[in-house]
Order: structure tokens, then C-alpha cells, then sequence
């Protein structure tokens, strides 16, 4: 194999860039094997744009052609697992689309599923995971560079979108076809990264508010707080209707701090000694000069890293990696099994909203499910 053939299930906006991606050679090692979506008028897009590239309505029938080797899954979210369970079920690769499923129970199966196929690829489209900015930040981390975690700080407002957005389609900001807002549709590139580089909570506690600024049934603003078991706690907050949004990231250890700044600019301190044992050892004296703007060269040392955007080329990176895994082993940016941690989250962020309580993680999964199906039974009868 020279060249893995993608089949791309969904042609809407996603999957006509991928498409276009590939067919302008951005993806060298990838081809396209075919497209599927149930949408008349899509099919007639993609027959325009790739008419020598076949179409199918039904995404089983094209897993099964010969035209495959791989899959992507454009399609909405509760879709996700099932599709890539039946790739793998056919020795066809699997790349989902994020999130990897709407709750914690549906993304097991195909993590569990895809054990049984160890010869297959597996992966997600964490995009974010390829941008050199947050590899350094989790490179900081792992490397002790701000020592033990403290806090962590994100709050990633930049999600603006007005109510045209929503209107585009009834399944737009829905429980039954998204599976929720801001937290499974915009924010998940920001729960994987924050889980990736500063780990998994023991327990969150989230204020969400629910069509707060838009005429939407599912959540467009979200605080959470969150416990990591061992002292150091965290905020999260996103939202879709900032048009003056914020993207800052701040993780405080014992040894330092960093800030990222609108996803370009890195600054990390470190304390020339670790914060207890200044604590413990500076006179007075000492303390009244720092406190006073005295010389903080003596306490600590800056550095900045400027990084440009990533934009652009980080979908196709994720791509060129996912069949570079199929031709020759190269390890994965995003193994598809990651996507349950996000998810995980997301779910704890949502249950802790709909019972007003604090809630610990691994989440009740069956709490959730049925918290999520009442809500879309309401939204179906319209009681919202």
C-alpha cells in the first residue's frame, strides 16, 4: 500500500475540507476512496467536485467496497461510535471525528471492541494535540519544570457563535442530535488538552446555564470547578456568546507557574527554589523587599516562547499521522481510546449542572444516560 484510500462519511463542512485537504495534496501519503453522506444535494456537490471519486448513500455499503482502507466520521456525534465499530468490524481503519461519542457507555464499546483489533488503527481527531504550543506545555509538566500542581485556570470564551449559526439545521444545539452545547461541540479540543497536560479530576462541580444567550435548548455557558484529589483544584469556563472572548491557560505548581495566552504565547517562571521552602526559610526582611517590588530576578526567571499559528495545517497532520500508523507503525498523535477522557468530563460537567451537586469521576454512567435521555424526550414533546 502505498497510499491509504480514506472513505469520508459526511460531506457537510468537515468532511468537504477534508476532502479538499487531501485532493490538494496537503495529505501525501492519504487518497480518496470514496464519499458517503444521505444528503441529495451533497451527493451532487461531491459528484461535481470528484467526479471520478465513488459516492454512496448508505456508509456500510462503502465500508464494504473495495475503495477503502480507512474511514472518517463526519457525521453527528452519537454516530461516532457505531460507525467506527462497524469499520473495525470489516478490517477497515477508524478515525472519529471529536467527540468520540455523547457519553462514557457508547465510547467503551468501541474502545473495548477495537481491543479485539489490535492489526487496525484506531484514532481521533485531536487536532490541538498537534499544535507544538501545547507539546510544550505538557512537555513542561511532565518534565517537573513548575513541579506538583497546584491550579489550573482555563478559560476558553473565543466559541462566539449568534443564532444564525444554531438555525442552520434542527439538529443544531439539540440533546437528541448533538448531545449537548458548547461542551461536546466547541470546547472538546480544550477538555482533551486540559486533561492531557494537567490530568483527570477526581470530582467537578459545574454551573451551566442552558439556552442562557441563545434560543437553544442545550448548554451555551459553563463554570466548573474542579477537584484533583490531592489539593489542587481547577476552573473551567467556555461559552458561545462572547463576542470579545478570552483563551487563557494558567497552571500553578509549587516551583512555578505558566500562562498561555491566546493559544500563541507561552511565559513560564520558575522559582529558583520551590514555594514551601521560601516560605519557610525567608526572613522578614526578605519578604518586606519582594513585597515591595524588590529585585525578583532573586526569586525567579521568565521565559517567553512565541509560537505562530498552527491553523490550517493541524487537521492535516492529524491525517498524514493516521496513515503513516496504517503504512508503517509511526505512534499515534491521538489513539482513538483517548477520546474517552474528554468525554468523561464532559458528562461529569453535565451531570453535576442537571443534579446541582458536586460529582466524582469515573461518572455514574447510568445517572447520566438517563438524566440525558429524559432530556431528550422533553426536547421531542417539546416541553422545553
Amino acid at each position: 500500500m502505498q497510499k491509504v484510500k480514506l472513505g469520508i462519511i459526511g460531506f457537510g463542512v468537515q468532511g468537504g475540507a477534508y476532502a479538499n485537504l487531501i485532493n490538494e495534496g496537503k495529505v501525501p501519503n492519504m487518497e480518496i476512496g470514496a464519499i458517503c453522506d444521505i444528503d441529495p444535494d451533497k451527493e451532487k456537490r461531491a459528484k461535481e467536485q470528484f467526479p471520478d471519486v465513488p459516492f454512496y448513500q448508505d456508509y456500510k455499503e462503502m465500508i464494504e467496497s473495495s475503495y477503502v482502507d480507512a474511514i472518517v466520521t463526519c457525521v453527528p456525534h452519537y454516530l461516532h461510535p457505531e460507525m467506527g465499530i462497524e469499520a473495525l468490524s470489516q478490517d477497515v481503519h477508524a478515525l472519529l471525528e471529536k467527540p468520540a461519542g455523547v457519553y462514557t457507555k457508547q465510547v467503551k464499546e468501541i474502545n473495548d471492541y477495537a481491543i479485539t483489533k489490535p492489526d487496525l488503527t484506531y484514532a481521533i481527531m485531536f487536532n490541538q494535540r498537534t499544535n507544538q504550543l501545547y507539546q510544550k506545555v505538557k512537555q513542561l509538566i511532565d518534565d517537573g519544570e513548575i513541579g506538583a500542581l497546584r491550579r489550573t485556570n482555563w478559560i476558553i470564551t473565543t466559541w462566539w457563535r449568534p443564532q444564525g449559526y444554531y438555525d442552520q439545521g434542527s439538529w443544531r444545539a439539540t440533546w437528541d442530535g448533538e448531545g449537548g452545547g458548547v461542551l461536546v461541540n466547541q470546547a472538546p479540543h480544550q477538555i482533551d488538552l486540559f486533561q492531557w497536560i494537567c490530568g483527570m479530576p477526581k470530582k467537578v462541580y459545574t454551573k451551566a446555564q442552558y439556552g442562557y444567550q441563545r434560543d437553544i435548548v442545550v448548554e451555551d455557558d459553563v463554570t466548573t470547578l474542579l477537584d484533583y484529589g490531592n489539593g489542587a483544584t481547577g476552573v473551567f469556563v467556555t461559552c458561545t456568546h462572547d463576542v470579545l472572548g478570552t483563551d487563557r491557560l494558567e497552571i500553578l505548581g509549587d516551583k512555578g507557574k505558566i500562562v498561555v495566552d491566546d493559544s500563541k504565547k507561552v511565559t513560564v517562571k520558575r522559582l529558583h527554589r520551590p514555594e514551601k521552602e521560601m516560605s519557610d526559610t525567608m526572613s522578614m526582611q526578605e519578604i518586606g523587599k519582594l513585597i515591595q517590588g524588590g529585585d525578583t530576578d532573586q526569586i525567579y526567571e521568565e521565559e517567553v516562547i512565541e509560537f505562530n499559528s498552527a491553523w490550517g495545517s493541524q487537521h492535516a497532520t492529524v491525517l498524514e499521522n493516521f496513515a503513516a500508523n496504517i503504512l508503517d507503525g509511526t505512534p499515534l498523535i491521538a489513539p482513538g481510546t483517548d477520546g474517552i477522557h474528554g468525554v468523561e468530563l464532559a458528562n461529569a460537567m453535565h451531570l453535576s449542572s442537571w443534579l446541582g451537586k458536586e460529582v466524582s469521576l469515573p461518572v455514574d454512567e447510568e445517572a447520566y444516560l438517563e438524566e440525558l435521555n429524559k432530556r431528550r424526550e422533553e426536547e421531542k414533546q417539546g416541553i422545553y
